[in-house]
């Protein structure tokens, strides 16, 4: 029984693609998947209120702000997120912001930001 177990889950994250299975998730935002090519840089906060969660994570990488822009643009709607405002998505009960702060070091610097709608 253990086999086809195994199987399946083979199979869920081959079909998960690339950008699961290479960036693995956002830290706190365990269904958000990283965009392949970005790198947590220890930077999370995650609160649990009696509204919701709330998470603030930076990550970093070589990738452009409009590539990061346009893999998320790609990637949320097929997670149930709805595009509500520039850089801005909503899902159910949560609202999802994607900031840009300075580089460092010539990197691009994402902060995703999770909150109660």
């Amino acid at each position: 029984m253990r086999a086809p177990a195994v199987l399946v889950l083979l199979a869920m994250l081959l079909a998960a693609g690339p950008a699961s299975a290479a960036g693995g998730f956002v830290d706190g935002i365990d269904d958000l998947p990283l965009m392949a090519g970005l790198v947590h840089t220890g930077e999370s906060s995650v609160f649990d209120a009696p509204s919701g969660r709330v998470v603030e994570t930076v990550v970093e990488g070589n990738a452009t702000p409009a590539a990061v822009l346009s893999f998320y643009a790609g990637t949320l709607p097929q997670l149930g997120w709805r595009r509500d405002g520039a850089n801005q998505y909503v899902r159910e009960s949560e609202r999802l912001v994607i900031e840009f702060p300075p580089e460092i070091g010539g990197r691009t610097q994402v902060r995703f930001f999770l909150s109660p709608e």
